[in-house]
């Protein structure tokens, strides 16, 4: 089953371009036009990532983004703000609440859409990684749960920030 997309959005025109292009994309989507409807469906179904618009109409998108955020079972879910405000203290304060990205409209479906698998990408890495996960490259051996790297069957003594940075590395090599 694909991932599900939630998008809170109240411009129906805005809902449909985006709906269209995440389902040709692949993804499962869901529209909230207000900001008390998108944080009861992601108490219903947890999304993969949540497309937030700031300027809804009953709540704001700065609150909705904070409740989701502060409830433990959302807490960790990407959101992208997707919004017609372009001021840097509103991309300050998004960013401060957690939120992953922030797109300005008018924008490109496609960007979108690439933005969108990014974070998913960055997500899922991060789970890895807080799951213990076992990184292999050529020689380097990497268990994130034990803290351990082990280079040709050696152990390597590293500090913790050398540790997140050979990581951060191996997981975007290229």
């Amino acid at each position: 089953m694909s991932e599900l997309i939630l998008i809170i959005e109240d411009e129906v025109a805005i809902q449909n371009l985006i709906e269209v292009n995440l389902q040709a994309a692949g993804f499962r989507t869901q529209v909230a036009g207000t900001g008390r409807r998108g944080l009861d469906l992601s108490r219903h179904e947890v999304p993969a990532i949540v497309l937030l618009d700031l300027n809804l109409p009953d709540i704001s998108g700065i609150d909705v983004c904070r409740s989701l955020k502060s409830d433990a079972a959302t807490a960790d879910v990407p959101v992208i703000m997707v919004t017609a405000r372009t001021d840097e203290v509103d991309r300050v304060v998004g960013f401060e609440l957690g939120a992953d990205d922030y797109v300005s409209k008018p924008f490109s479906p496609r960007e979108l859409v690439l933005r969108v698998r990014a974070v998913l990408k960055r997500s899922r890495r991060a789970r890895a990684r807080d799951s213990g996960e076992v990184i292999r490259f050529r020689e380097i051996v990497i268990d994130q749960g034990r803290h351990r790297v082990t280079v040709n069957g050696e152990e390597v003594t590293l500090t913790a920030l050398e540790f997140k940075l050979l990581v951060t590395l191996l997981d975007r090599r290229g």
